[in-house]
């Protein structure tokens, strides 16, 4: 916890206002919703995609996810606004390539994300539509991870793996 606080403020340290755009160039995919952006020299910030909620490693579609958003956007300069910083200290952020496109939405309209309703309030009324909207599309075409009978969402995932009581050997 105390790496977050500290984390958390760097951050409120290295970007003052949330109005202030940073660029760098992605480095890293680590799944389908978070990416490291190198925004100096030595200088990484890695990125919680604001809005969506993409597979679980052990999940199904959590490399095809991953792989999604790499060709999207690995070696590639983006630019985002940093909104906050997450309990892991990851910043939360809208992330755009540098042809404007909010590359959540290609994770969704794939079928590779879902829209995090959980935290659609910190979107834009814009926003909060256009990603409920693509989900539904997605859905309706059974893209990717809606090809599941049953498709568990990550935040279901997780909490299943917290409650799941310890196995006897």
């Amino acid at each position: 916890m105390r790496t977050s606080i500290i984390a958390g403020l760097l951050i409120i340290i290295a970007f003052p206002t949330s109005a202030q755009l940073v660029q760098g160039l992605v480095v890293r995919v680590a799944d389908g919703d978070t990416i490291t952006v190198e925004v100096g020299p030595k200088r990484r910030v890695t990125i919680r995609l604001q809005g969506i909620d993409a597979p679980e490693r052990t999940m199904p579609y959590s490399q095809i996810s991953r792989s999604h958003l790499s060709d999207l956007v690995l070696n590639k300069v983006v630019a985002f606004n940093p909104e906050k910083v997450d309990r892991h200290g990851r910043t939360v952020a809208v992330v755009r390539t540098s042809d404007g496109t909010d590359v959540c939405l290609p994770q969704i309209k794939a079928g590779l994300a879902w829209h995090f309703k959980r935290y659609e309030n910190e979107q834009s009324a814009e926003e909060r539509a256009t990603y409920a909207a693509a989900e539904v599309i997605a859905r309706a075409a059974r893209y990717g991870l809606w090809r599941e009978q049953i498709p568990v969402p990550p935040w279901e995932f997780r909490e299943q793996r917290r409650v799941a009581p310890a196995v006897n050997s």
